[in-house]
């Protein structure tokens, strides 16, 4: 089953910019803590928020984070997603512990769009599920016996046997199986992870999970974001002879979020 992106913000930093307003306002201050936040008007953390960011002053950035429930991507995706690490937390669902029983997939837009392929990748989908159970089923047999055997209660050998049979049947999973990810990230991760994968460069399906964090980051904390998206947003495009040379379309389109 075709499985669809959702994107969902859990939770964030209350008063997110003027935390930053303060943390930054806090290094040429004598002020005490107490009087350093009530001091500050909505303008004038508008407008201090909006410097640091114009002028890329990013570490008060790390004093705010959130956190995002993502389902219907892939383990592609994943794998991708989990390289940006500082700043970063993640909590996925596990395949060691998760019966994938009629598994979801994503299938990508090129495939979908030729019916020759889209009919192929359903079935090779069907034929790595009939696999991935039949797998399942025979290692099932072999260690709920080994456990019967070595005196556990038919509970116990059961639930043992479950584990050990889906962590090697896992082993036939397709990167296209749906998955789910709980992550949070500082908003100087943000930066960085939408300057790589909001680019027309990176892969599609990681392109528009950052584009969807992106409008969520942006409902919240729009002075915080103002500069965010791909590198080419606010310079020249850093990509050189590998540039997608769309770089008015990529602001327009980014403007408009």
């Amino acid at each position: 089953m075709e499985a669809k992106l959702k994107v969902e913000l859990i939770t964030y930093t209350p008063e997110p910019e003027k935390i930053i307003a303060s943390a930054a306002k806090l290094c040429y201050s004598s002020s005490d803590i107490e009087n350093l936040m009530k001091n500050l008007s909505e303008e004038q953390v508008t407008r201090f928020v909006e410097m640091l960011g114009s002028f890329g002053h990013e570490s008060p950035f790390e004093h705010i984070s959130f956190t995002f429930g993502i389902e219907g991507v892939s383990r592609s995706l994943t794998h991708q997603l989990v390289r940006h690490r500082i700043g970063s937390s993640y909590s996925q669902k596990s395949q060691r512990y998760v019966n994938e029983g009629s598994f979801e997939y994503i299938v990508p837009p090129d495939i979908k769009a030729m019916p020759e392929a889209h009919s192929l990748y359903i079935e090779a989908m069907a034929q790595q599920q009939k696999t991935y159970d039949q797998l399942a089923e025979l290692l099932f047999e072999k260690h709920y016996e080994a456990q019967l055997k070595s005196g556990k209660t038919e509970k116990q050998a059961k639930a043992s046997a479950q584990k050990q049979a889906i962590e090697d049947a896992r082993f036939v999973l397709p990167n296209a199986c749906e998955t789910k990810i709980i992550v949070t990230m500082n908003a100087r991760a943000l930066f960085n992870f939408f300057h790589h994968r909001c680019c027309n460069r990176a892969q599609w399906e990681i392109r528009e999970l950052a584009i969807e964090m992106l409008k969520l980051v942006r409902g919240v904390a729009p002075t915080v974001f103002k500069y965010s998206g791909p590198n080419c947003l606010n310079r020249p495009c850093p990509e050189g002879t590998m540039t997608c040379g769309k770089i008015k379309e990529i602001r327009e389109k980014f403007s408009a979020i």
